[in-house]
């Protein structure tokens, strides 16, 4: 067992955050100990990733953020000393390579560590092409977040549930910014001009919410046009979401992205898919069908994917049970991966208390 005294890794997430989940899945498919990571979360309803303290980890204020302890500093009787790392691909990345039977830095815990990374050049274009597809300005589940009310009976439910979230974000801002002039608060230009920029788009949001209530009869000619920008951005973002699930289910080979073996992407791609599938109105208990089914009636305009790939097939490939199924019956790609990483333990812990 390694020293006590010697730093561990440690991971800033929100439970919320749909990026800060990939790191988590790759912790419990990667058999981590729980001793081995702390795992230290950032309240984005408080704002507390806009705070200095949390800049000097992530210039960006976007969770997740890895810091870990340079190799060279692991001892006790040394002054570690840290990196911090801000990107999800990153963080996978490390922590694939940083829990292997060729990592000098084999953990503390007995469980398997299977390998995440693609095996072959032709599998890791794939992956790569899959992941930064899902991290597209089209693809944007963050943007989705913001923009998920194309009606007015949408837009008073989605205020409900947005307008505290957005507040408590905008008093830390304004906070902030305040502290700084008379210099309570030490930091550059550039960090006022970034939390100055954070606090317009907390605003430009707020000011549609806050009039979620009002018939469109009932708003000022410049409220009416704001709302009507903020219907035609989730318009469009919402029908640009069905290229970028035609693209999935054409490039994923099933059940996982890569065939019958897990890797780097799946986490990425689960991620994505939960906060979609959340977005759409489905829950954790759902099905792929019943989830990507809610998808597809969330888009709109009749869309819905090709039902193309065998049932049995699929979980046959994912090593699951495939008795009393129909060898005629398909489904689309993205319901047959839903449905395997649905069984993984790592879905199950990290989705335990609700997609996110």
């Amino acid at each position: 067992m390694p020293d006590s005294h010697v730093p561990k890794a440690a991971l800033y997430y929100y439970h919320g955050s749909v990026w800060a989940s990939v790191p988590l899945l790759a912790l419990e498919e990667k058999g981590y100990g729980s001793d081995e990571v702390d795992l230290k979360e950032v309240d984005l309803a408080k704002g507390e990733n806009f705070k200095p303290s949390y800049l000097r980890l992530n210039p960006q204020g976007t969770v997740p953020t890895l810091v870990v302890p340079l190799q060279k500093t692991l001892a006790a009787d040394i002054e570690s000393r840290y990196k911090a790392i801000q990107d999800s691909k990153a963080i996978v990345e490390f922590l694939d390579k940083s829990r292997s039977t060729q990592s000098r830095t084999h953990t503390t815990s007995s469980a398997p560590s299977p390998a995440l990374a693609p095996a072959t050049i032709a599998f890791s274009t794939l992956a790569n092409q899959i992941v930064d597809l899902i991290h597209s300005t089209a693809a944007d589940p963050n943007a989705l977040f913001y923009t998920n009310a194309r009606s007015e009976g949408e837009l008073k439910t989605l205020a409900k549930g947005l307008l505290p979230f957005l507040h408590g974000r905008r008093e830390t801002l304004v906070k902030l910014l305040d502290d700084s002039d008379p210099g309570a608060v030490q930091v550059s230009d550039k960090t006022k001009a970034f939390w100055e920029l954070k606090r317009i788009a907390a605003d430009s949001f707020i000011g549609v919410f806050e009039e979620a209530e009002k018939s469109a009869a009932e708003l000022s000619d410049e409220s009416r046009q704001k709302r009507e920008a903020y219907f035609q951005s989730a318009t469009a973002g919402w029908n640009g979401l069905k290229d970028v699930l035609n693209t999935l289910h054409q490039e994923i080979i099933g059940p996982y992205a890569l065939g019958d073996q897990l890797s780097i992407a799946d986490l990425h791609l689960a991620a994505w898919l939960a906060c979609i599938a959340r977005l759409s109105g489905a829950d954790a208990s759902d099905d792929g069908n019943t989830a990507v089914g809610k998808i597809e009636l969330h888009i709109g305009g009749g869309f819905s994917l090709p039902k193309d790939f065998s049932v049995a097939e699929a979980r046959r490939r994912a090593g699951l049970a495939a008795t009393n199924l129909d060898s005629t019956e398909r489904q689309n790609k993205l319901a047959a991966f839903w449905d395997v990483m649905k069984e993984r333990p790592s879905w199950k812990k990290v989705y335990a208390n609700g997609l996110h």
